[in-house]
């Protein structure tokens, strides 16, 4: 479907990544007669909207979803188009059903010491962070099994563990992945979180569909505006609530062309600089697990579909989050002509927490507009010296883990471009007071609007090293349990659901 079908619903979610989708499921499962309406602007990939497109059997087909994702402009990596911004060159999003939760990674670690909100007590937290885990169908050792993954976590425990406690130790990466009967891998999409509410009569999910602003009555969130792309046809959708969780940077585009506008809209945005070292395993270690396993290459090649991928958890006195991938289980030839092993070639992914700033910012203009007419953005993003000094710290830390693993490939370290790891966080950041430093309070409540909420990456207040889903999604756990106590609150006024004779909030 394209514009929604109804003009009212209870809920409005703009934006079907992992964090909207969340809202929905959340309010879906504990609100039995709520009426939802999620929103994309992009199109729909697969049937179950949301699916991880890694599930897409063929390979042209897979292509072909992951060119849909990426609308007009240059392709950044698979799914994504690049914002060519100056100051943040690898920046880049998708527009699809499903967000980014149709193409990332699934790495799900939980976040550590300085990476913690202060203002969400642990106990609160941790339990925000075990739903996530339950939504997103988190599991540490889907990939227990792949070559020398074993090994590889040995010898980086054998330097990270020491003053660790236990739960900060190298680990396999908690991964967003459901094993089959069959040994093959699902990844989770938003399809997973969603569950039934992808099929239920009380959920409509509208691709191609474009909010171009929030409705307000005053203070108040009553609906949305929105655009049909396909016919240009433009309608007003009245709602009780409303979450956008259109991603990092077209959140805060969305709630600037609707006139709210917080002094710390847009500012703090927080990437991650990641710095990359690939090495390999000594021959005696390949050797000796050629005579324990009898496998050979091929055979090797032919069971092994994914790498093993393990975890450098940050910690304040290492603070950075360290990604260990074994590269997939294909030849990979080295420069002499010799093939290797697969699962022995390591790749070393070192991402640091960002020194948080907020002339960091995406910055609109109301005399420009975009491709679509919402306000032209423009990124200013700078590494500060703490910064320039923590990626060197990183370099070394980085070449120290590979040299512990095995045997150089690359000369140095290299450090990514900005925007690389696609982690954009801070730019509607959450904070315990309405001090003008945070757009929303600690539940995802945008200040001084009612019946408005954020969500995603961009919630995220804290200076994080590992990867944002999980807290992202914990937040979102958390500011649906808000959500639902508004939806309560309302509970005497005549809902949508009650007009067209569903039943009664």
């Amino acid at each position: 479907m394209s514009l929604p079908r109804h003009p009212s619903y209870d809920l409005v979610v703009v934006g079907s990544g992992p964090t909207g989708s969340a809202y929905v499921r959340e309010v879906y499962d504990r609100h039995p007669t709520a009426r939802i309406l999620l929103l994309d602007a992009g199109p729909r990939l697969t049937d179950p909207p949301g699916t991880h497109v890694k599930n897409i059997a063929d390979s042209a087909e897979r292509a072909r979803a992951q060119r849909a994702s990426e609308g007009p402009g240059p392709a950044g990596r698979p799914g994504t188009r690049l914002l060519e911004a100056p100051d943040l060159p690898a920046a880049a999003l998708s527009t699809n059903v499903g967000g980014m939760g149709a193409h990332w990674t699934g790495a799900c670690p939980r976040p550590g010491g300085g990476e913690r909100i202060g203002f969400i007590p642990d106990a609160e937290m941790d339990a925000h962070l075990s739903r996530a885990e339950q939504l997103l169908r988190v599991d540490a050792h889907a990939f227990d099994h792949a070559p020398f993954a074993d090994e590889v976590r040995r010898r980086l425990a054998a330097l990270f563990d020491a003053g660790r406690p236990p739960h900060r130790r190298v680990a396999p990466m908690p991964l967003a992945v459901t094993t089959r009967s069959d040994g093959a891998h699902t990844w989770s999409g938003t399809d997973v979180i969603l569950g039934r509410a992808a099929a239920d009569e009380r959920v409509d999910i509208a691709d191609r569909c474009l909010c171009l602003r929030v409705v307000l009555d005053g203070d108040t969130a009553t609906g949305i505006v929105v655009r049909d792309l396909a016919t240009g046809e433009e309608r007003r959708v009245s709602a009780r609530a409303v979450v956008i969780a259109a991603d990092a940077l077209r959140t805060p585009q969305l709630l600037h062309a609707s006139g709210v506008r917080p002094p710390a809209l847009g500012r703090y945005l927080n990437d991650q600089p990641q710095i990359v070292y690939a090495v390999r395993l000594p021959d005696d270690v390949v050797a000796a697990h050629r005579a324990v396993t009898g496998r050979t290459r091929d055979e090797d090649g032919a069971i092994v579909a994914q790498s093993g991928v393990s975890w450098v958890p940050y910690t304040d006195a290492h603070p950075f989050h360290g990604q260990v991938m074994q590269l997939d289980a294909s030849p990979v030839p080295l420069a002499d002509g010799t093939d290797v092993e697969p699962g022995a070639i390591v790749g070393l992914g070192w991402f640091c927490a960002k020194d948080i700033s907020p002339d960091d910012r995406v910055e609109f203009t109301d005399t420009a507009a975009d491709a679509r007419g919402l306000p032209a953005l423009r990124i200013h993003y700078r590494y500060s010296d703490r910064d320039l000094a923590a990626i060197e710290q990183a370099k070394e830390a980085v070449a120290e883990a590979g040299a512990a693993v095995g045997i150089p490939l690359d000369d140095s370290p290299l450090l990514l471009p900005a925007g690389s790891s696609l982690h954009y966080q801070g730019t509607t950041r959450m904070g315990p007071a309405d001090d003008g430093t945070s757009v929303c309070d600690s539940h995802s409540r945008v200040w001084n609007t009612r019946g408005l909420w954020v969500a995603g990456n961009n919630v995220i207040p804290t200076a994080t090293a590992c990867n944002p889903t999980l807290t992202s999604v914990a937040l979102a756990v958390r500011g649906a349990r808000a959500l639902l106590a508004h939806l309560d609150s309302t509970a005497e006024r005549s809902t949508p659901a009650a007009q067209a004779g569903v039943g009664t909030a």
